[in-house]
């Protein structure tokens, strides 16, 4: 992706230019083969900042990331197969075996070398044998590379994987640095993913808000159409629609009950998924249902407004977390010196949460550079003890060369904005 003068800007940057999920001969739309070597070269430079000879990667998005091969939500994370990428070469892909191995082997032309994982985990007196071959199935990787002397970085730390991988006599050291970094700045393709997802996603909100929320019906049957409407769009996975009206907006629920809509109910709806091409959309909307917003809701949909949008104008390139948690409401994060997730930035990407988080628990006392392409969700919410309903607003943007590109334009309620 390159500048054009006639846009005056970058493509991947302006929000209402957002390419079909179908290929043409035509057009240049989202590049995959040019995403996955992008991904795969960042990869490679945050291991050499590390001083890595390899990479061990367990974490379904960190495997996804530097091989591109994804086969469903349900096995991301549950240590049934990996991948390892030694420094000076391709990936190595563990897949589970069986149907599994063969479709990774069909689907995935670009990985020259495909091969059985071996699984460990929930295999009783089998474990320490099951799990001394899978590290010597890895260590025969890194032996083959020639990187088995060196540091060995490794994304999530199992008890009996870190001993079986140590018993090979590697070098096992905190690998999740490198591939955090990796992923929490963006490529072209990647943001074009972004646009594409925010896309689908302000039209269910556009949908849940003008034809489907209304008096008598139920939060869940709201959280159903969503998914439905998602899923029709062609959306990887439905990460979770979370519904909360009335009474379950204070103290703020964030799950959906089966709990009736009424008439003058506030209505918060945040959505989490992952779209076509396999990067998240995440922000929330809140209107009124069927009736006219009061003074004091109005109040606090702009508190909750104001402070958002505050946090996101500190957003820019150079800039710190701490500029931007800064402008973020106190409330229990300050309290308690933890995280709430309600007043809060995070980077999303294939992940709901990767990269960085901010948060005036630690943000302000230890800030992070924020850096072009980097893509945050702001979400901020205006809740105090005694009230009967609450506000809650989130965006998604991306950190552009000049500042800050919204994302998601799924509009703000006017009434409540008067």
């Amino acid at each position: 992706m390159t500048y054009h003068p006639f846009i005056a800007g970058q493509h991947e940057y302006h929000p209402r230019r957002v390419y079909s999920t179908t290929g043409t001969d035509w057009r240049g739309r989202v590049n995959f083969d040019r995403m996955r070597k992008d991904r795969l070269a960042r990869a490679r430079e945050m291991m050499e900042k590390h001083d890595l000879g390899a990479l061990i990667l367990f974490v379904g998005e960190n495997v996804r990331y530097v091989t591109g091969v994804w086969q469903g939500n349900w096995k991301n994370n549950i240590f049934i197969r990996y991948a390892v990428l030694p420094r000076g070469r391709d990936p190595v892909l563990f897949e589970t075996v069986g149907s599994d191995l063969v479709n990774a082997q069909m689907d995935a032309p670009w990985l020259g070398d495909v091969r059985p994982a071996i699984t460990w985990k929930w295999s009783e007196g089998a474990e320490p044998e099951m799990a001394a071959r899978m590290a010597g199935s890895i260590a025969d990787v890194l032996r083959e590379a020639g990187v088995h002397t060196e540091k060995v970085g490794i994304d999530i730390m199992d008890m009996v994987a870190y001993q079986a991988l140590t018993q090979e006599g590697l070098t096992i050291v905190n690998g999740w640095p490198a591939i955090s970094q990796a992923r929490v700045v963006k490529t072209p393709d990647e943001l074009e993913c972004h646009k594409i997802a925010a896309a689908h996603g302000d039209a269910a909100m556009w949908m849940a808000k003008h034809e489907w929320a209304r008096p008598g019906v139920r939060e869940a049957e709201i959280t159903a159409r969503v998914n439905e409407y998602l899923y029709r769009s062609g959306f990887d996975f439905v990460y979770d629609i979370i519904v909360a009206s009335g009474g379950n907006t204070s103290p703020y629920r964030r799950w959906h009950t089966d709990k009736v809509i009424r008439q003058g109910d506030l209505m918060i709806m945040d959505i989490n998924a992952v779209g076509p091409g396999g990067y998240f959309v995440d922000f929330v909307r809140c209107w009124k249902v069927a009736a006219k917003p009061t003074p004091q809701e109005r109040d606090l949909y702009k508190e909750c407004y104001e402070s958002m949008y505050a946090a996101i104008r500190a957003v820019r390139p150079g800039a710190t977390t701490a500029d931007v948690a800064r402008h973020f409401p106190e409330y229990d994060d300050d309290k308690y010196g933890s995280v709430s997730l309600q007043q809060f930035g995070h980077s999303i990407g294939l992940s709901l949460y990767e990269g960085m988080w901010i948060s005036r628990a630690y943000s302000l006392k230890y800030p992070a550079e924020l850096k072009q392409n980097m893509y945050f969700a702001i979400e901020t919410f205006a809740g105090h003890p005694g009230l009967p309903q609450t506000v809650r607003l989130e965006e998604n943007l991306v950190v552009t060369d000049a500042g800050y590109e919204i994302f998601t334009l799924c509009e703000h309620d006017e009434e409540m904005l008067r």
